[in-house]
């Protein structure tokens, strides 16, 4: 169980504080919808959220299987769409260093692990979600 606490500062801007750990972060209205785009976004933070997930899940598999994982990156582009203003498609790349060789049983255990994260879950299925594995 996690609390998060959320306070408008007015302006299209809230922070929140994630009480357990006293971190916190801010979120901007984007651009496009009358905001000044200087934070993520909630929306942002949705996407930010599958990306984080689907990396922290791998790494834990990672850990258990002795596979290493240290410098993976992804990035998620987040496509909108109107009526309603919704996140209609997250596209996920994963570029994995080349300095690391991953045997093919490793590739699908690293790619199962990434679509069965948490956040991954609690999305609506329709929300389409491309990933796609840089090797």
């Amino acid at each position: 169980m996690a609390t998060i606490k959320n306070e408008y500062l007015g302006e299209l801007r809230t922070r929140a504080t994630h009480l357990q750990s006293g971190n916190t972060l801010i979120t901007d209205a984007p651009i496009d919808n009358q905001g000044r785009g200087e934070a993520f976004s909630p929306t942002d933070l949705l996407a930010t959220a599958l990306g984080s997930c689907m990396l922290t899940i791998m790494g834990i598999v990672a850990r258990d299987k002795g596979i290493d994982i240290e410098g993976v990156e992804l990035e998620t582009t987040k496509i909108m769409a109107a009526d309603p203003r919704r996140v209609a498609r997250l596209d996920v790349s994963f570029t994995f260093p080349k300095k690391q060789p991953y045997t093919d049983k490793e590739k699908m255990i690293l790619e199962k692990a990434a679509r069965t994260c948490p956040v991954y879950y609690s999305l609506d299925p329709a929300l389409e979600k491309n990933l796609e594995f840089n090797w």
